[in-house]
Order: C-alpha cells, then sequence, then structure tokens
C-alpha cells in the first residue's frame, strides 16, 4: 500500500486535517521603518484594513499604520504562532502583552473567549525588515471550548533543535520526535495529553540530503506541507513545490531533497472527531453555539480592551517580553 495519501497544491490558506482547523505562511519583505513601527514608504494604492495582495513584497493585512491584526476575538480554539523571521507585537484583552519572534512560538488558548491583537512593528530604521511566520489553528474538543483564556511562550532558546542526519536540522515545536520534547503546552490544550501525538516539526534539509521521518501511532493524521525549494522526493515519488502530502502515520517515510535546500513543515494529531461549525473567529459544535458566542462578544466585548488602541504596539527599544494574565513577566 502507498504511503501517501493525497498530494494537493498549497494557498495562501493551508488546508489542514483534524485537529487543526488551518495553517497561514505570511512571509513579507518589509521596508525600513518609520517612526510609528510602520512603513517608511506611500501606502497608496493598497487597500488599507484589508491589503492581503503582495504589493512591493509585502502586505499590510488589517492594519493601517502598522502591518498586522489588530484586537479581534476568537473563541473554542488555540492559535499557535512560530515566528520564523521579524518579530509579533502581542497584546489582549486579558491584560496580557509581548513581543516575540525570530524563532519563538506563541500558544494562545482562546477558550471562551478573548480579543487579541497581532502587529508586525518594524523596529529597523535604516534596513529592510523581513517577516515569515506561521499561524496555525488547532481545535479545542467540546469539554474545553469554555476553559479560560491563556498563553505560553516556548522561547527560541527552549525549542529543540538539532541535526538530526547531515545535511538535515529539526525545531521540535510541538510535541516529541526523536527523543526531543518541545516545552509544554498549556494545560487544555489537545496536545497536553500525549496519547493525542501531536507534534508540529520543521525540517530543513540541505541540497542532495536524506531523512527518514519515524513512524508515529496508528490513526494519527499527518500532513507534510513542502514549502520552501523546488525538489522533494517523497518515497521515491517526486513531490512539486508548495504542495502538501497526506501520508500513513505508522510507517517511516524517506525524504529526499534535489540540487537545492528545501523546508518543510510536519502537523500531526489524533483527530478529535467531533462536529466542526466555524463562523469567522468562532469555532464550536453546533451553529447554536456560534450564535452564542457573537450574542456573548457583542455584550461583553469578552472582557473589552484595556490599551489605547487595537493596533498595540510596544516601544522600539523594548526587546522581547511576555506578561501574562496573572501578572509575571519574562524577559529575554
Amino acid at each position: 500500500m502507498s504511503k501517501i495519501k493525497q498530494i494537493r497544491p498549497l494557498g495562501f490558506q493551508w488546508q489542514t486535517l483534524d485537529p487543526f482547523l488551518f495553517c497561514v505562511h505570511h512571509e513579507d519583505q518589509f521596508p525600513k521603518g518609520n517612526d510609528e513601527l510602520g512603513p517608511a514608504t506611500s501606502l497608496a494604492g493598497r487597500n488599507i484594513g484589508q491589503d492581503f495582495v503582495i504589493k512591493d513584497g509585502w502586505r499590510m493585512y488589517h492594519g493601517e499604520k502598522v502591518p498586522g491584526f489588530p484586537g479581534h476575538p476568537h473563541r473554542g480554539f488555540e492559535t499557535i504562532t512560530v515566528v520564523r523571521e521579524g518579530l509579533v507585537d502581542h497584546a489582549d484583552s486579558a491584560g496580557g502583552k509581548g513581543r516575540y519572534g525570530n524563532g519563538d512560538v506563541q500558544w494562545m488558548t482562546a477558550g471562551k473567549g478573548l480579543l487579541h491583537s497581532e502587529m508586525f512593528p518594524l523596529l529597523n530604521k535604516d534596513s529592510e525588515n523581513p517577516a515569515e511566520l506561521f499561524q496555525i489553528w488547532l481545535n479545542l474538543p467540546k469539554i474545553n471550548k469554555l476553559v479560560e483564556p491563556e498563553y505560553k511562550m516556548f522561547w527560541s532558546e527552549e525549542i529543540p533543535s538539532f541535526e538530526a542526519e547531515f545535511g538535515v536540522n529539526i525545531e521540535v515545536l510541538a510535541g516529541e520526535l526523536l527523543g526531543r520534547k518541545s516545552p509544554t503546552p498549556p494545560q487544555n490544550s489537545w496536545a497536553a495529553d500525549h496519547a493525542n501525538f501531536v507534534g508540529v516539526y520543521n525540517i530543513q534539509m540541505q541540497a542532495n540530503s536524506t531523512f527518514v521521518l519515524p513512524k508515529t501511532a496508528d490513526g494519527i493524521n499527518r500532513t507534510l506541507y513542502f514549502y520552501k525549494g523546488n525538489q522533494l522526493t517523497l518515497e521515491g515519488q517526486l513531490i512539486p513545490n508548495y504542495h502538501a502530502i497526506d501520508v500513513v502515520s505508522d510507517a517511516d517515510l524517506k525524504l529526499e531533497s534535489g540540487n537545492e535546500n528545501i523546508k518543510i513543515l510536519v502537523l500531526q494529531g489524533r483527530p478529535i472527531n467531533e462536529p466542526v461549525v466555524q463562523h469567522g473567529p468562532f469555532v464550536m459544535n453546533t451553529k447554536e453555539e456560534i450564535i452564542q458566542a457573537f450574542n456573548e462578544y457583542q455584550k461583553t466585548q469578552f472582557g473589552g480592551w484595556p490599551f489605547d488602541r487595537y493596533d498595540m504596539v510596544h516601544d522600539r527599544k523594548l526587546g522581547r517580553f511576555a506578561r501574562y494574565t496573572d501578572g509575571s513577566e519574562e524577559v529575554k
């Protein structure tokens, strides 16, 4: 039997399998920054507030002065933000805030409801501000959809990064692989139970290298996202660039690169196998629960917004830090 179930092209929003909801790969060559941490160039010709078309190599997204995603609500799932390059300024309605990036991962459980903002501050005034990140949505089971919101930081210094074979580097962003374990996810996450085998791995292979991705448990949804490079051979089959490969979980997989470096993101996990009803930023099990989520958001704003602006950015002089809802703080 083939170890490959399906091969499909990738668009802006990547299709995922249960327990994941979707994944987006953002890559922008932002220009020099101005005094407000926005682009030091004209924004003419952009659909400000809805700028998702790459123009001059970058996008403003929902930002008007600073690129990014001003305050918006979530309920019923988790966001995993993997920042490969650049920085993200975080703020939320529970009073949390922070700045992270250049290899850091933020894991946020929206639970019963939270507003948060994710802005991309352009700190460099004398050089460009390239940014690359993955935004991954992980579902919550019904029993945990209304838990208290929280977020955790996986700082780059804590994330296992190692050479698995000659020319093959692996980052274990979530879960466990080859005896290396990521930091612990939030307590109510589907990933908190090791029996669910949730994993997020970033694999970087130099040209003409080989790696065998070891099998995991049976019944796990596993997808490889070939997002960088021109040639990947998986179990003898040539995979086109920027394609996803759904594979069996209980068999080793032989990966071979061609004549240039390649990068692969792996998402895996045991399916939750519950109904999924999504409407915008809310993911519940029934239509009635979605209506309830909208009604509660309109009444309470999920606690309101404690900052003076929805596109919250922090002082240019600050480095990486996190302030949590319990008042504790980490500085890197």
